[in-house]
């Protein structure tokens, strides 16, 4: 079973700092596959990834880091935000913009992912993690005590599968 859980936060750079004084008092293995979504007051919408910050981890099997940014492709990118943060430098390295560029072809049904799409508000920000349901459960009682907004949903098998054939095609064209 895949899960998808974001919490989401007033303030562009809370889920950051969220994210950060988690990172330092944990050793947890999903923190290599979050995703800090923020939207400043201008309406600027960033993604940094904790995931395949150089070529060597990308070529390897999709890891759920990969698979969150292809999600998080296909939830944004209708709104014209993707090809702005790819543009913004807001993902680091030309194979992560591909990545997050795999979910644009794919249209993911679940009315609670389009709800976290409409709550990135202008001067918001989320951290997102998609995983195995042990890992999101622990992702989130590691970010309760942040006092953010959580959003959780099962995502459809079969959009996991194609969008992990989306990442690998395209790591295979990168």
């Amino acid at each position: 079973m895949t899960q998808f859980m974001a919490i989401t936060f007033r303030g562009r750079k809370t889920a950051s700092k969220a994210l950060d004084a988690v990172e330092e008092s944990n050793d947890h293995l999903w923190l290599d596959d979050i995703a800090v979504v923020s939207r400043s007051k201008h309406g600027y919408l960033r993604v940094h990834s904790t995931w395949a910050q150089d070529d060597s981890i990308v070529k390897g099997s999709a890891g759920w880091g990969a698979i969150t940014g292809g999600l998080l492709g296909a939830m944004i990118a209708p709104a014209g935000a993707i090809g702005a943060a790819i543009g913004a430098g807001a993902i680091g390295g030309g194979s992560l913009g591909a990545l997050f560029g795999a979910g644009t072809d794919l249209a993911v049904e679940d009315p609670i992912l389009s709800d976290f799409a409409a709550s990135l508000k202008d001067d918001t920000s989320a951290v997102v993690l998609v995983s195995d349901s042990v890992a999101v459960d622990e992702f989130g009682r590691v970010f309760e005590p942040f006092e953010g907004s959580f959003i959780e949903t099962e995502l459809n098998e079969h959009d996991i599968k194609a969008l992990k054939e989306a990442v690998k095609a395209n790591r295979a064209r990168a």
